[in-house]
C-alpha cells in the first residue's frame, strides 16, 4: 500500500488504520485541581497543540488523586489514545503509577532505564525516596523530560505526564512526533465560525435547527460572550466539503434574516 511517497507493508497498514480510528482523550489528576487550589492549564494547551497538528480531542476527564478512581479511568480508555497528567511523582498521593499498572494488568518494577535517568540527574539525593519514580509497569516505554530527566511513561497509547505543564507540555510534542506522526493533518475535520454582535442565542435557535436538519454530518454550535460586548460566535464542525456547504447555507439564512456578521 502506498500513502504518499512511502511504501508500507499490510501490518503497518493495519496498525496505521486501527490508530486512525482511535479517539484522543485526556486525564487530568489532582486533588488541588477539583478543589480550586490550582487552575488547570492542561486541556486549553493540549486541546491548540493537537488542533496545529490537524488532531481533535474527544473527552476529559479531571479526577482526584484516587487509586481506584485512576485505575477505573485509565481502564475504560484502553482503545483510545490518552494523554494524562499529573501523579507521577514519589508521594504519598502520587498514585498514577500504580494505577495504570493495575488497569493494563501488569506489575510494577524498577525500570533500569528510568533508575538510570534519575541516578544520573540526581546522584546520591537520588535515594532513598526519587529513585521511587523508576518504579513503573512492566512494559513501559519512557517519555523523555528535557527540564529534570525524571521521564513519563506509556503504555498502549496511554502517555502518562507530570503535572508540571513546563515537563508535561514538551512532552506532548514529543509523544505525536515519535508515535502518530502519519496522522498529523490527516483527519479532514474542520471548524469554522462567524461572529454576530449585539444578538441572542434564542433568536437563531430555528435557524441553527434548521441548518443542523439540512446537513446531518456537521456539528453546529454557538458561544454567547457578553463581555465587552454582546457578541456571538456561530461556528460549524466537520470535514471541509460538509463544513463549507453548511457555513454557505448558514450565512444566506442570516442574510434572510437581515443579520449581519463578521468573519473570523
Amino acid at each position: 500500500m502506498k500513502i504518499g511517497s512511502k511504501l508500507i507493508n499490510a501490518e503497518n497498514t493495519i496498525n496505521f488504520l486501527d490508530i486512525s480510528k482511535k479517539e484522543i482523550h485526556a486525564v487530568i489528576i489532582g486533588d488541588e485541581i477539583l478543589s480550586g487550589k490550582r487552575e488547570d492549564k492542561h486541556l486549553m494547551h493540549l486541546s491548540k497543540t493537537l488542533k496545529g497538528y490537524g488532531l481533535w480531542l474527544s473527552k476529559v476527564d479531571y479526577i482526584p488523586d484516587d487509586l481506584e478512581i485512576i485505575r477505573k479511568t485509565i481502564q475504560e480508555k484502553i482503545g483510545s489514545i490518552v494523554f494524562c497528567f499529573g501523579g507521577i511523582g514519589a508521594t504519598p498521593d502520587d498514585c498514577t503509577r500504580h494505577a495504570a499498572a493495575l488497569a493494563h494488568k501488569q506489575t510494577i518494577v524498577q525500570n533500569s532505564k528510568a533508575k538510570l535517568l534519575i541516578e544520573n540527574q540526581f546522584g546520591k539525593d537520588a535515594y532513598p525516596k526519587r529513585i521511587l519514580m523508576a518504579d513503573l509497569p512492566d512494559s513501559a516505554e519512557l517519555i523523555p523530560n528535557v527540564i529534570n530527566n525524571i521521564p513519563g511513561f506509556l503504555i498502549n497509547h496511554h502517555h502518562f505526564m507530570p503535572g508540571f505543564p513546563e515537563m508535561a507540555w514538551p512532552m506532548i510534542d514529543w509523544v505525536i512526533h515519535t508515535h502518530y506522526k502519519t496522522l498529523i493533518n490527516l483527519k479532514d475535520v474542520e471548524d469554522q465560525s462567524i461572529w454576530l454582535d449585539d444578538v441572542s442565542e434564542s433568536m437563531l435557535i430555528d435557524t441553527m435547527n434548521e441548518i443542523k436538519n439540512r446537513n446531518k454530518e456537521i456539528k453546529i454550535y454557538s458561544l454567547p460572550k457578553l463581555r465587552p460586548n454582546k457578541t456571538l460566535e456561530l461556528g460549524i464542525k466537520g470535514t471541509s466539503m460538509n463544513v463549507n456547504k453548511a457555513m454557505k447555507d448558514l450565512k444566506s439564512q442570516l442574510k434572510k434574516l437581515k443579520f449581519n456578521w463578521r468573519e473570523n
